[in-house]
């Protein structure tokens, strides 16, 4: 960035284009313990233009833009609703508002705002818990939102706009794969416009997190499928180069606050 500043944008290729992940900060204030993004703070939002520069640098076909990367895109609210504007728009790049995700943790605040608005992107939502008190674990700094009002508004959002809402759940043996929590889940989605989407954990900082084993991943996925869900196992891409889901990192900012 102009400020000397660093991000991350990773590029998925795919036989037919591909996909790319886009930062929306520099740094996150959400602290999820399976994140890098976040450990060294926030330190600023991006403007529009920084978030659009990130697909058009990337001089590759591009059919699916997700706001994946780092931060966390509903805490830069205006400008990631600029930027999306600016990507639609016929006289901007005109691109396919069914190939745009946003993923958010789910401040309710902002997910009320953006059920408002006439975007109708996909909406993916990190929820990694079917309790309030392991969702407190896992995402610490969302405390202040109640799960039961998260899981209220994305569902909100899935029937004004007529779009499926992928819920992201990072399984983490021993907080979040109980009998029980199965029984919310199913309990909560049933019968909605609503795809469960597991998610493995990819190997970051954090020393005292146990990865699922692919049987546990299997065995999970099955048990939400018989109580009737949508369940699909995301495969994550770009571990050997620290480019995977929760190992983006601002390790050149770190480098620079320890030179400071």
């Amino acid at each position: 960035m102009k400020d000397n500043r660093y991000i991350e944008t990773v590029f998925i290729k795919r036989r037919d284009g591909g996909t790319v992940c886009v930062s929306t900060q520099v740094g996150c204030s959400v602290g999820c313990i399976f994140c890098e993004s976040g450990r060294n703070g926030f330190v600023r939002n991006l403007t529009p233009s920084e978030i659009v520069q990130q697909v058009i640098l990337i001089r590759q076909k591009v059919n699916r833009i997700v706001f994946m990367g780092m931060g966390e895109p509903l805490f830069n609210y205006d400008n990631l609703i600029a930027a999306i504007h600016i990507l639609r728009d016929r006289n901007g790049l005109n691109f396919p508002t069914d190939g745009i995700t946003v993923s958010t943790v789910g401040p309710v605040n902002q997910l009320k705002k953006l059920r408002e608005e006439h975007l109708k992107n996909q909406l993916t939502i990190s929820l990694h818990a079917a309790t309030q008190a392991a969702r407190n674990c896992i995402i610490p700094h969302m405390h202040m939102y109640a799960i039961e009002d998260v899981v209220k508004q994305a569902l909100s959002y899935s029937q004004r706009h007529n779009r499926k809402v992928v819920f992201a759940y990072l399984l983490l043996p021993g907080i979040n794969d109980r009998s029980s929590d199965i029984r919310q889940l199913a309990k909560w989605f049933k019968g909605k416009n609503v795809m469960i989407n597991v998610l493995q954990y990819n190997p970051t900082s954090n020393s005292k997190i146990r990865a699922p084993q692919k049987q546990e991943m299997v065995a999970f996925k099955h048990q939400l499928e018989q109580t009737g869900l949508e369940v699909t196992m995301r495969v994550s891409h770009g571990r050997k180069i620290k480019a995977a889901c929760g190992q983006l990192a601002n390790t050149y900012n770190k480098a620079k606050k320890q030179q400071k």
